[in-house]
């Protein structure tokens, strides 16, 4: 491995976040973007080729050392990892609904949804998924939120064109039988 990919894995290995491509390029000055990229391409084909348990993964707005998704039942069952708290039906509800609408505020979400949405926002907010983006133009100046790279980083997407399109969910959820109940 070149030095730059050795010095590249190491920030990464260190990094609890996916590192953004300028921070990665600012750790040597002296190599181009073209060289980091290089670097990034060398060190997931050594993660790959040589068959680790890790991989290198771009996700969240930046790039970040993985373990493989064959590894991730037992390491869950020993419990060795820091696993995110599950998010209610409620909160994934208003955060779907953040992230196709955003920015928007919050009488919007209430309208979607049909009930009020201020501790799930506090909520959301407080784990980092959601922040405030802007202030409308209406009366009152209302408050607009979207998602962070955080919320990026939890759902493991690269960025929000990744999400699925309403008509694949709509025939996503056709095929699931509508099964499940959800409660509040």
């Amino acid at each position: 491995m070149t030095p730059l990919a050795k010095l590249l894995e190491a920030a990464l290995f260190a990094a609890p976040r996916p590192i953004p491509m300028e921070a990665l390029a600012a750790l040597d000055v002296e190599s181009s973007p073209a060289a980091v990229a290089a670097a990034l391409d060398e060190l997931r084909e050594h993660y790959d080729v040589d068959g680790h348990g890790v991989e290198l993964v771009e996700q969240g707005g930046g790039w970040q050392i993985l373990t493989r998704a064959e590894f991730a039942e037992a390491i869950e069952r020993a419990q060795v990892a820091v696993r995110p708290q599950r998010l209610s039906a409620a909160a994934l509800e208003t955060l779907a609904i953040i992230a196709y609408r955003q920015p928007i505020g919050r009488a919007e979400i209430e309208e979607i949804r049909g009930v009020a949405v201020g501790s799930v926002l506090k909520s959301l907010h407080e784990r980092g998924l959601i922040d405030i983006v802007g202030r409308s133009e209406g009366i009152g100046r209302p408050l607009l939120y979207g998602t962070t790279s955080q919320f990026l980083e939890q759902f493991a997407l690269r960025h929000l064109e990744e999400l699925p399109r309403a008509d694949e969910l709509a025939i996503a959820l056709r095929g699931a039988g509508n099964t499940a109940v959800v409660s509040e």
